[in-house]
């Protein structure tokens, strides 16, 4: 199921701080990730409301001296919200038909990878919903967006289901729901101490 939202929201996407720059100015848009093991399937990454976890993962990618964060004021559009029970119905229909495809050529399916991080099942089953939509069912909109929620990172303390790293993230498949970019205040890149 769908989700047609007329909901601004913010997001943050960790970058190089040239490419946030060039994008910044306008001379250029964030460029989708096409990668095979990205959860949400192809397009650009944002932490919804998070610019600290944003800018944690530039660095881990750029180092401190190249990482940058922009944000992202986004309109979510018709969007598969994983955050939804019905979504789960229509993801799980979709990974039926893969798994039936893979299945029927002889080939074995996608893992995720045992940490997570890789997360090639979920994008293959993600990727194949939208090739459905396309495909079999052409009066259905492609997605906008695809928003999830993932739980990662270390116990917030002994014994704890919280993860200190868990966040939404957003995975934007038409620039046009991308309303416009800002520069993010440096005293919102610092965690918050209790």
């Amino acid at each position: 199921m769908e989700t047609l939202s007329n909901a601004i929201i913010l997001g943050y996407h960790g970058c190089h701080k040239d490419v946030a720059e060039r994008v910044l100015s306008g001379t250029e848009h964030l460029q989708p990730s096409t990668n095979r093991h990205d959860w949400l399937g192809a397009g650009i990454y944002f932490w919804e409301a998070d610019p600290v976890r944003g800018l944690e993962w530039a660095r881990e990618k750029h180092g401190a001296q190249d990482a940058a964060v922009i944000g992202a004021a986004i309109h979510l559009g018709r969007s598969l919200n994983l955050m939804s029970r019905h979504a789960y119905d229509t993801v799980a229909q979709a990974y039926k038909a893969l798994e039936l495809k893979f299945r029927t050529a002889g080939v074995p399916l996608p893992t995720n990878g045992a940490t997570g991080m890789r997360r090639k099942l979920d994008c293959a089953v993600i990727e194949h919903l939208h090739n459905l939509r396309a495909e079999a069912v052409p009066m259905l909109r492609p997605y906008d967006t695809v928003r999830g929620l993932f739980i990662e990172g270390d116990e917030a303390f002994p014994g704890s289901m919280l993860r200190h790293k868990t966040h939404v993230q957003i995975c934007v498949r038409e620039n046009r729901v991308i309303k416009g970019y800002f520069r993010v205040f440096p005293e919102h890149l610092e965690p918050t101490r209790a």
